[in-house]
């Protein structure tokens, strides 16, 4: 069952709000030990607040586990930092009230890697997070503990963020559904935008359904946001089984950085071009115009941004990566932040204008399968860290820079791994996109793969 059936389960008195966070502890107390998902569990909380009163909203019951970058008041937040250990805030973001609002009951905090920096969970303040599929395995990042916490049935579904990939790669590493939103659906409220509109918040899910319903959830406009994304035209959870018509489709397997593709992710990219055209779409290779710019070395300059957000005295807490992210937000003269973050718009300029000419575009959801927990990290130099990061994730950072929607869906399995590929839409356009993975998911059904199933012990 996923969170809408759990929630209809709970509506119709099939079974109580108290008795699905019992589930919901019980299968984090027996798996977590292994899987290092959660930062924090907040069991009491959780109890009586699935006691009620509940707000009446679609998911109301449900267990929710929220990621530890975000604030949660009265829940200690870490932000996977030594420098924030202790740190308890006394506010919820926008983006958690929405999810209380929506009736969900948070049973705790989700690892990931120091503020977020990188694409697998690995914390020196709160341990390595696994997979489900493989404990000897990343479950990718920054919102791994979110993604192994629903893949191994501890939450049905879970908060995260992306701004680099960090929704859609760890989607991609468990097997999940997993959603980038377009720019400016969703707000960061209080705060402002600190990445120059690279991050936003999303959802790991087991189903396309409940991303829809979740973007309902998360959708709309925050007093005094920057931006904001046109509100659609029908509720987001009306999109999914809609006939999505006949779409034109780019396959696009050249990464925008130039790195290699291993077989089984091509493999699932090219067998998804051949389903969709089955299914009666159009699908034409092609390869935008990503490539030429050095896109990693532009991105970092306003991702090194990222650790100086972050008020800590004494640089010796951080992680060496975030030290070396630092150091060149500190060396990088205003002038030049401002010439490559143009540069990264002209970018952006020129892809979307490119993928106008397509309903969406079909790449591997990453270059690799999910590799080996320490591989990313296991150089001393921070930056080759950073370097091994793109080679494993290539296809989802520009994504960021385009603000486009777009879209991981679980589709085939390689020696044991998940394997997905991603969906890229038209700016501001969820809706397609999740016609497209909602058509996917019922002529290739998936969640029956997962390793384990909410409250399965």
């Amino acid at each position: 069952m996923d969170a809408l059936a759990l929630a209809e389960a709970v509506r119709a008195g099939e079974i109580g709000a108290r008795e699905l966070v019992e589930r919901s502890l019980a299968a984090i107390e027996h798996r977590d030990p292994e899987l290092n998902a959660f930062v924090t569990v907040c069991a009491d909380e959780a109890l009586a607040a699935a006691d009620g009163p509940l707000p009446a909203g679609p998911f109301t019951g449900v267990p929710i586990a929220i990621k530890d970058l975000t604030e949660t008041a009265g829940i200690r937040t870490t932000f996977s930092s030594r420098a924030f250990a202790d740190y308890v805030p006394l506010h919820d973001t926008a983006v958690v009230r929405r999810l209380r609002g929506a009736g969900f009951v948070i049973v705790g905090k989700t690892n990931t890697p120091e503020f977020g920096v990188t694409c697998v969970t690995e914390s020196e303040l709160n341990g390595n997070c696994r997979n489900p599929w493989d404990t000897s395995r990343t479950p990718g990042g920054s919102s791994g503990g979110a993604a192994a916490a629903v893949a191994a049935g501890m939450v049905p579904v879970a908060h995260g963020s992306d701004g680099g990939g960090s929704i859609r790669i760890p989607a991609a590493c468990c097997g999940l559904v997993g959603l980038k939103p377009a720019r400016g659906r969703i707000s960061a409220a209080p705060y402002g935008d600190g990445l120059a509109g690279l991050a936003t918040n999303g959802a790991l899910t087991v189903s396309v359904r409940d991303t829809a319903a979740l973007l309902d959830v998360l959708s709309g406009y925050e007093p005094g946001d920057p931006s904001w994304a046109a509100p659609p035209a029908r509720p987001f959870a009306d999109e999914v089984g809609a006939d999505p018509g006949r779409l034109r489709i780019a396959l696009a397997p050249t990464p925008p950085v130039p790195v290699a593709v291993d077989e089984p992710c091509l493999a699932a990219a090219r067998s998804a071009a051949e389903l969709l055209t089955d299914l009666g779409h159009e699908v034409v290779e092609a390869t935008p115009p990503w490539q030429g710019d050095d896109l990693l070395g532009l991105f970092t300059v306003p991702w090194a941004v990222g650790p100086k957000l972050y008020p800590v005295s004494d640089p010796a807490l951080l992680t060496p990566l975030n030290r070396a992210l630092a150091r060149i937000a500190e060396t990088t003269p205003s002038h030049e932040y401002v010439l490559a973050i143009g540069r990264l718009q002209a970018l952006a300029r020129r892809v979307v204008a490119w993928s106008l000419d397509y309903d969406a575009v079909l790449t591997p959801a990453l270059a690799k399968l999910p590799v080996p927990v320490g591989w990313v990290l296991e150089p001393d130099e921070p930056m080759e860290q950073f370097q091994r990061g793109a080679e494993f994730t290539p296809f989802t950072p520009l994504v960021n820079v385009t603000g486009q929607p777009a879209i991981a869906v679980p589709f085939d399995v390689a020696d044991g791994l998940p394997v997905a590929i991603q969906l890229i839409g038209r700016p501001s356009d969820e809706a397609t996109l999740l016609r497209l993975a909602s058509q996917l998911e019922l002529a290739r059904p998936w969640v029956g793969r997962l390793p384990h199933r909410f409250g399965e012990l």
